[in-house]
């Protein structure tokens, strides 16, 4: 028997090799932040650990997912088993009521919006939509380019 919600999953993120994560991108026109995020194509990834793979990758959450450089795509394979596997090393025996902050004491960008990267010291940066954020570093993930923050700009026109 087949659980609706389970059977639309996509592959495990910590099950794909460099080359699956290869095909899995391929050809995918979104922006790379909102595609590892969506369960139906990889399972596992969610707002906070998509901005710590993206960080430690050094790629812009707006890159598009199918045209990212082969260098681009082994940096995010590595960083994403990098950061994932670190994750659940970390939790592993952890009580409910501890879980939360041992999460948040790894994180490097997210949730640390005005904080200093802790790879090249600029401030943590934040775009905004209507229902969620996410943070980035300028400097180390977008050629020091500021990415528009969607919910700011509207309210500046």
């Amino acid at each position: 028997m087949k659980v609706p919600g389970i059977a639309a999953l996509g592959p495990d993120a910590l099950s794909l090799g460099p080359d699956d994560l290869a095909n899995v991108l391929k050809g995918n026109s979104g922006r790379i932040k909102t595609v590892i995020t969506d369960q139906k194509v990889i399972a596992g990834i969610g707002n906070a650990y998509s901005d710590e793979i993206l960080h430690v990758a050094r790629v812009s959450p707006f890159a598009t997912a199918g045209k990212l450089t082969d260098a681009q795509l082994a940096a995010l394979h590595d960083a994403m088993i990098t950061v994932l596997t670190d994750a659940v090393t970390r939790s592993v025996g952890q009580q409910a009521a501890t879980l939360k902050g041992e999460k948040r004491s790894g994180l490097r960008v997210h949730a640390r919006t005005g904080l200093p990267c802790p790879v090249c010291g600029d401030p943590v940066r934040e775009v905004s939509f209507a229902d969620k954020s996410f943070q980035y570093c300028a400097t180390c993930q977008t050629g020091g380019k500021v990415l528009a923050d969607r919910r700011m700009s509207r309210l500046l026109k």
